[in-house]
């Protein structure tokens, strides 16, 4: 069950208690919020390991809130728990920040594999760019070229992890979760020409 109030049923103040109560009582493993961006509004969601999920609202929303609510049922809105992923979200797209200090977790990652791809895609420097390839070798398995596009393409993080660095072989830029007008406009931010 995702707990959220009605709207206009309770006053902020109220509401901010009982998220802070239910976090204090260990009863809130996962709180999200939705959050502003150039690239259109983010549903950003923590547990208490990191940034589980950072995903484009018109890309199944639903369907993320429901994998979430598989790690577990205690969810809250409680946007003031995601001010850091905000602030840093912000500082990296006014270009004041290229490095994200936000612990993750890939609890919503399928699979060891694509864990490691993730993590190798996370290690991608800002302005720089990989393949497909590169980061399916990172990974350990350099022929593994298809399913190091199938854990990109269910990236529950893209831009904290960012995917949008992984190009095709011969600096095509491939797909992209959030479409490829996105995927664009990001490695634009980072000064990545192709």
């Amino acid at each position: 069950m995702t707990l959220r109030a009605p709207t206009g049923t309770a006053p902020p103040a109220a509401l901010e208690r009982v998220r802070d109560r239910a976090a204090a009582e260990g009863l809130l493993d996962i709180a999200y919020a939705d959050v502003d961006s150039p690239l259109g509004p983010l549903l950003a969601a923590r547990t208490s390991r990191g940034l589980a999920c950072l995903a484009y609202e018109d890309v199944h929303r639903n369907a993320w809130l429901e994998r979430l609510a598989k790690l577990s049922p205690r969810m809250l809105e409680a946007p003031a728990r995601l001010d850091d992923v905000r602030r840093e979200l912000d500082e990296y797209f006014e270009g004041k920040r290229e490095r994200f200090d936000l612990p993750i977790d890939l609890s919503l990652v399928r699979g060891p594999f694509g864990r490691r791809i993730l993590e190798a895609t996370a290690e991608i420097p800002f302005g720089a760019v990989s393949t497909y390839r590169g980061v399916a070798e990172t990974a350990g398995n350099a022929a593994a070229v298809r399913a190091a596009g199938n854990a990109l393409g269910a990236n529950p993080i893209p831009i904290v992890v960012p995917c949008h660095r992984v190009l095709r072989t011969g600096g095509t830029v491939g797909g992209y979760t959030g479409g490829l007008e996105r995927k664009l406009k990001l490695l634009q931010l980072e000064g990545v020409t192709l």
